[in-house]
């Protein structure tokens, strides 16, 4: 696996967004009710934002702010760093790391397509290394010609 139409092909359908006036208690429960730790904000259709639960936990709890009261705009991140279904994962992670992220749109144009988290993508080299060492160990007990 290579890019990450290859990854958000894998996953579960559909992208999870919350509209960017309601409060931050009820995306917090979308988020719950999902298990998931980021949406993407909607503004008349259009992605404005992102929000994630490192948001909600800066800028609402530790902040002192009343989560029925505050609304998701106040608070999301914004402009939302997004990738394409054919960035390569190397990329995608590279990206992640540098912004210190965790969750990553993918936007073809704009829709958005999949949301890749840094755990998907640790899955996904897992899987990869767990294979390559089944390949080398069938390789060294002669089972297997490279």
């Amino acid at each position: 696996m290579h890019q990450i139409h290859e990854l958000i092909s894998q996953k579960e359908a559909g992208v999870r967004s919350v509209p960017a006036d309601c409060t931050i208690l009820d995306a917090a429960g979308a988020m719950n009710e999902a298990k998931i730790g980021a949406v993407v904000v909607l503004d008349n259709g259009r992605m404005v934002g992102i929000l994630t639960e490192r948001d909600i936990m800066t800028r609402v709890v530790a902040a002192g702010r009343d989560p029925a009261q505050t609304r998701v705009s106040q608070v999301m991140t914004s402009p939302v760093l997004t990738c394409s279904p054919q960035t390569r994962l190397s990329e995608a992670r590279a990206a992640m790391r540098s912004k210190r992220i965790r969750h990553l749109p993918v936007a073809e144009g704009e829709a958005i397509v999949g949301m890749v988290s840094i755990g998907d993508l640790n899955l996904c080299e897992t899987e990869t290394l767990a294979a390559t060492v089944r390949h080398m160990e069938a390789y060294i007990a002669g089972e297997v010609a490279l």
